[in-house]
């Protein structure tokens, strides 16, 4: 076999030992959302408006046991959508759990990434997450997923980020030592994670990184696994992040996580600082945000292939004139106090409540705001808050 073949022989032995993720098979379908996962708020996101069409194709590119997949299924109810994965065992996982929730709009394909191109046609969304960064060239990865984007598709990604995960790079090296020639002997890798864990000292700082961030998850055998003995991992930063991202051919939309990327949050004690960031390129500064916050665990992002059209709103007739409907990704609706699609709770004042009640997606705002004392730019505030999406007319 080729490296590569090697490399992804393992990362399907590892996956069929510890099929991942080890979320639950529910009888129902799950709860809550991922906004990033529903068609209607990702695009409202990325664009600004709500998209013309529903009834899309859906590829969730490395489903692991399909819970994503699921999510897609059941938050996109006129898509049909495509699972593929490397890993068998993993792949029997995906289909009894979307048997089983009922998420009944899915076909999967026991494929790697690299040979994509075999399944027909193209899709309106790919999902790819946790995948392309234990790829061994997540270029040609990221290169074979973007040849099947549709024109004015959208792609979310997610891939780990080197600072926020150093300790952990040091613990694989560290098991990896031990192991020696059992490397690649799954159970033996994790036993002996476990058992480096339990001997550390409390204030070790891979320990207490350990508590602090990640052992609620990995209390489970399948989550340590995939953390501490993954036969392959490559971690990025914004530098080699966007190498990647350029070498897709596709548009970069934004990262899925903006408010983390308002250099603002970190230096607005000092606005001399801030205005000398003004010169500074958008990658250049998201690079020094990460470098003044290195808690990057992960990047989340969507990428577009042109042509991807923008709506601004700021002229106002052309706001008077949309027709609002509310975002599908929130909770506690209808109550002043919801929570939004991050599950950030916001209290609604009683005009806004109105308005939204009043979002049907049949009413214009001008139709609206004539019953509704309230101002346009508050408007403009309840779709900077992703809780309304607009139709141009």
């Amino acid at each position: 076999m080729s490296d590569a073949q090697t490399v992804s022989a393992a990362v399907a032995k590892l996956y069929n030992t510890y099929p991942f993720p080890p979320e639950p098979l529910l009888d129902e379908p799950p709860p809550g959302y991922n906004w990033r996962w529903n068609w209607l708020a990702a695009y409202n996101f990325c664009t600004g408006q709500k998209p013309q069409k529903q009834d899309i194709r859906i590829l969730d590119a490395g489903c692991g046991t399909g819970v994503g997949t699921e999510y897609l299924v059941h938050l996109n109810s006129q898509a049909s959508v495509v699972g593929i994965d490397l890993s068998a065992g993993a792949l029997a996982v995906a289909k009894e759990r979307c048997q089983r929730s009922g998420a009944n709009r899915v076909e999967f394909h026991h494929l790697s990434l690299y040979d994509v191109e075999q399944l027909p046609g193209e899709f309106d969304l790919i999902n790819c997450v946790g995948v392309l960064h234990h790829l061994p060239d997540p270029i040609r990865g990221i290169q074979a997923l973007a040849k099947k984007l549709a024109p004015g598709g959208l792609m979310h990604i997610f891939v780990y980020g080197e600072l926020g995960r150093w300790e952990i790079q040091l613990m694989q090296k560290a098991i990896a030592l031990l192991q020696a020639d059992k490397r690649g002997d799954y159970r033996d890798g994790v036993q002996v994670g476990r058992q480096i864990f339990a001997s550390l000292p409390e204030n070790n700082r891979i320990v207490k990184r350990e508590k602090e961030r990640w052992s609620l998850e990995n209390h489970r055998d399948e989550n340590f696994a995939d953390m501490y003995v993954h036969p392959q991992e490559i971690d990025y930063n914004i530098e080699t992040l966007f190498e990647l991202i350029d070498a897709s051919g596709l548009e970069f939309i934004s990262f899925s996580n903006p408010a983390f990327w308002q250099l603002e949050r970190l230096l607005s004690k000092t606005p001399e600082l801030i205005e000398r960031a003004k010169g500074l390129s958008d990658r250049q500064r998201y690079r020094l945000i990460e470098l003044l916050d290195p808690e990057v665990t992960h990047y989340e992002f969507f990428l577009g292939r042109p042509p991807i059209t923008k709506t601004d709103w700021s002229d106002d007739n052309s706001l008077l004139a949309a027709i609002p409907e509310r975002n599908p990704c929130m909770d506690g609706w209808p109550s002043q106090c919801i929570f939004n699609c991050d599950y950030q709770i916001v209290n609604l004042s009683a005009e806004e409540f109105e308005f939204l009640q009043r979002c049907n997606g049949e009413l214009t705002v001008a139709n609206i705001l004539a019953d509704v004392q309230m101002e346009l730019d508050v408007v403009r505030t309840l779709l900077k808050q992703q809780l309304i999406l607009l139709t141009p007319t």
